[in-house]
């Protein structure tokens, strides 16, 4: 059987391409590098801080398919689409926003993957001290987790109170504050809980700073150089992948309950969600059993997406707020299966 010739890759200014025509490219043949471009600047700005505080090891970066450091191996994953500004470009329109994409918050997501990589790099989760800190490492992840908002022994730095998500993540943000410049922790976090974690990760810093990593990276996982599949197929499967946690996730069904073709006077969706939240949170409260805080956490985003639809009361206030809460209950209890049914897994 003769083979058939190989693609020959996309055309050298792919960046030039309609949106169509670039989601058909395979990622590993747009030829992505983190040299020359923001990225770049970003990482050397991460070991300047790291140097500052004494620490020696500098993870390695690369692109990914996602924000990540793989489980045991000391490396980071930086999203491909970080790379170039028209992928940047295409992320936020298909995706609504590109996790990143400004030098604050990329800044933010690089000090929480590098507490990550201390922490297989020296193997600090084999502490006796950090397991009484953090709590096992080995502890199973779960698809949600039920944070307590205001909890004092957690540390806040990045969204939806990651650092209650797993005992791993419990570090990774502890350290991320520890290194922060200007983050003022000892300050901030006075007379709570959570400073002994960060007295602890001032005290390794301190010891194993010096010291060269026991466990070095020799891997890369999910790096976007080997992945054979298309942008369209990497969307595709994004979004089957995120699931409710992705903005427009819910936009079908806010279409349905509301119009873009106001009537004259009608009031806007948003503005109506906003209003009678309090109430629809007491009433799907009473039946789902759910939080209050994230029952609420829902219908907020949901107002941010009316606003970006545009939408506007299509029927009475009444009439919608029947029909919202409905939706709301149906909502927060599939939520809820879907978590159980993740941690029975």
């Amino acid at each position: 059987m003769s083979k058939q010739k190989k693609n020959a890759g996309p055309p050298v200014h792919w960046e030039r391409l309609s949106d169509e025509e670039l989601l058909q490219i395979r990622v590993r043949d747009l030829k992505l590098r983190i040299e020359g471009t923001v990225l770049e600047d970003r990482i050397a700005r991460l070991y300047e801080e790291l140097d500052a505080r004494g620490i020696r090891f500098h993870p390695s970066c690369y692109l990914a398919d996602e924000w990540l450091t793989p489980d045991g191996i000391p490396v980071i994953g930086i999203p491909f689409f970080l790379a170039h500004p028209r992928l940047t470009q295409l992320e936020k329109k298909i995706m609504l926003e590109a996790e990143g994409d400004n030098d604050a918050w990329c800044m933010r997501l690089l000090r929480h993957e590098t507490g990550h990589t201390l922490n297989y790099a020296y193997r600090l989760y084999a502490r006796t001290r950090w397991r009484e800190l953090f709590g096992p490492y080995t502890t199973r992840y779960t698809s949600a987790y039920s944070a307590q908002p205001y909890s004092r022994r957690f540390v806040s730095h990045l969204e939806d109170n990651y650092a209650q998500a797993h005992p791993d993540e419990d570090f990774a943000e502890t350290f991320a504050v520890w290194l922060t410049p200007g983050s003022n922790w000892e300050e901030r976090y006075r007379g709570w809980p959570a400073m002994k974690k960060l007295r602890y990760v001032d005290h390794l810093a301190a010891q194993i700073g010096p010291q060269p990593p026991l466990v070095t990276a020799h891997q890369t996982p999910w790096s976007a150089a080997r992945m054979r599949s298309t942008l369209a197929t990497y969307y595709d499967r994004k979004r089957q992948y995120l699931g409710d946690d992705f903005p427009g996730f819910y936009d079908p069904a806010l279409q349905r309950l509301f119009s873009t073709r106001p009537q004259p006077g009608a009031q806007k969706a948003s503005r109506f969600l906003r209003g009678t939240r309090r109430r629809i949170v007491d009433s799907v409260a009473l039946w789902t059993g759910q939080r209050k805080f994230d029952i609420d956490k829902l219908i907020r985003k949901l107002a941010l997406r009316c606003d970006a639809l545009g939408l506007y009361l299509k029927q009475s206030e009444s009439d919608t707020v029947f029909d919202v809460t409905s939706f709301v209950t149906a909502a927060m209890a599939r939520i809820r299966l879907f978590d159980r049914r993740t941690e029975t897994q």
